[in-house]
Formats: structure tokens, sequence, C-alpha cells
């Protein structure tokens, strides 16, 4: 039997948890508070950034979240001189006497690992192999000395110490995946690197049927689907978000879950096929993708309530 709880970020989402779901979050934690860093990472869709934020939240401190790009540099980690702040002082007090001071300063914004690590935030790095190596060897003196350098300011300080609070979370997509660059070993050296695959279709259902409201069985029927589908792809391709789309819109819309039932054919095709087709090795994918989807679809059974 599998027991769900639901939990809520700030943002309303639902992040919904099973045993196994559980014990991974009650490890991690503990590896968090004994001062390791963690690293969730696996293909896209698994969950990654959602976890990464109920474990984030389970510390009970301020979450900053960044997301890694191939554009991210130190002054959007560490912060920059915005601009220029003037100030004028006037002194008319004395008829006779006019005085005027001018004093022009440079406006200075704290980046988000700054402010991150001054306050002891729990950083969420989201994706972060999508930001260039260069870019992140910025946390190798933040992990290894406690210390955040001030690379390419005008700051008076060389570098600010982090705080002893600071927790940072990391999460990535495979070396495999386009627009991801190779992590160096010496940053992977210093995280405990969890992977995370695609669950069971018995968890995915019970996911489904949680956050959809969705009856079970027709939960479990879209779940086989799609990992069905999935397992032609080598275990890549549709994703528990292909899942949650398709459970979704069969919902708002009033469809069957009936894989013999044209508009849900329809609505398979139009949330898998696109992800199906780039897996496929053939001169014409989207035609086979949907062929593939078709029959899956024939092949459907939803198990009496």
């Amino acid at each position: 039997m599998t027991v769900l709880k639901t939990k809520f970020n700030k943002n309303k989402r639902a992040i919904v948890q099973d045993e196994i779901t559980e014990d991974l979050l009650s490890r991690s934690l503990q590896y968090l508070k004994a001062g390791y860093p963690v690293h969730f990472t696996g293909p896209s869709g698994t969950g990654k950034t959602s976890l990464a934020l109920a474990l984030a939240k389970r510390l009970k401190k301020p979450v900053m979240l960044i997301h890694g790009n191939h554009e991210l540099n130190n002054k959007d980690l560490i912060g920059d001189f915005t601009g220029y702040t003037s100030k004028k002082l006037i002194d008319n007090y004395i008829r006779s006497v006019y005085k005027k001071e001018e004093n022009v300063t440079e406006t200075w914004k704290d980046g988000r690992l700054l402010e991150a690590v001054k306050n002891g935030y729990t950083l969420v790095y989201d994706e972060f192999t999508r930001s260039s190596p260069n870019t992140n060897n910025i946390f190798l003196s933040i992990l290894e000395e406690g210390i955040l350098p001030l690379y390419g300011t005008k700051l008076t300080e060389p570098f600010v110490r982090v705080h002893p609070d600071f927790t940072v979370i990391f999460t990535s997509n495979p070396d495999e995946y386009a627009g991801v660059y190779q992590t160096q070993d010496a940053l992977l050296d210093r995280l405990i690197t969890i992977f995370i695959d695609h669950k069971e279709n018995d968890r995915e259902a019970a996911i489904l049927a949680e956050k959809i409201d969705i009856d079970k069985s027709e939960a479990e029927a879209i779940a086989t689907l799609v990992a069905g589908l999935r397992k032609l792809c080598n275990d890549s391709g549709p994703s528990l978000r292909a899942s949650l789309m398709i459970a979704k819109l069969t919902v708002q819309e009033g469809l069957p879950v009936d894989g013999s039932d044209p508009k849900f054919q329809g609505l398979c095709i139009d949330v898998l096929a696109h992800q199906l087709s780039r897996y496929l090795e053939t001169d014409e994918p989207i035609k086979a993708a949907k062929e593939m989807i078709i029959e899956a679809c024939n092949n459907m059974k939803v198990n009496e309530k």
C-alpha cells in the first residue's frame, strides 16, 4: 500500500511524497545537516527540482533559487555596481553665505549567491550544469575554504566568509543532454550525488491520482501507457510531466481514458508525439511516433473499479 503525503511550497505547488521519496528526503536532510551539499541528478521530468525545494523547506530557512544557464557569470552570482547615486547639500542658512556640496557614489547590488552566503540562506542551484564550469568554480572556495571570493569587483574586501547556516542543493541533467556542460571532478567530489530516475508505474499512478484527482484505475492506465512508450526510448522520452498533462486534460475536457476513443488518441498524440520522435531513428519520426502512440492506446486497459 502506498502512503502519500502532500506538501506545498510557497508557490502552492503540490509535492506528493510516498515512502521511497520520504526516505530519500530524510537521508538527504541528514547529509545537509552534516555539512555535505546534496546533488540530485537524472533525466528531465523526474521531479528533481520539486525534491530540492521540498528538501530546502525542511531546513526552515529562507530559500534562494538560481537557475543555471550559459550566460550566468560572477556578476550575476556575486553582484555588481549598478549605477551612481548623487547627493546634494545646499546651505543658505546665512543670507550672505551660499554653500553647495555634491557627493557621487556608486550603487552596489548583491547577487543571489552573495546574499545567500552572507545571510545563511538555503540555496537551490537548479540545473547548475547549464552554467559554464568557469562560473561554477566559485563554489570550490565556498565548499572547501568557507569563503566567497569577490572576483572582479571594486569592493575593498577580497572575500566574504560563508555564514554557518548556508546550505546548497544542486540539481542537474545527465551530461548527454543538450546545453549541458561536463562538471569538473573537483566540484563533484565535494557533493553527495543521488541519481533520481523515473518512478515505477504504481508510484507514478499514485502521483497522478493525488495531484489531478483522477480515478486510480485511469491514473494507472495513463501511467502504464507513458511508461511503455518511455521504454521504447531506452527509458528516455516522455516523463511524468507528460502523464500529468494527459491526466489533467482528460479531467478538464471530460474525455474518457479510453484508448479506442479518437479524442483521447488525439490528446496523447499532441502531448507525446514530439517527445517520442526525438528518440526514433527513422526518416519520418513524427509519423512513426504517431503510429506507436495509436498502437499503445489500442492496447490500453483500464481496470474496473
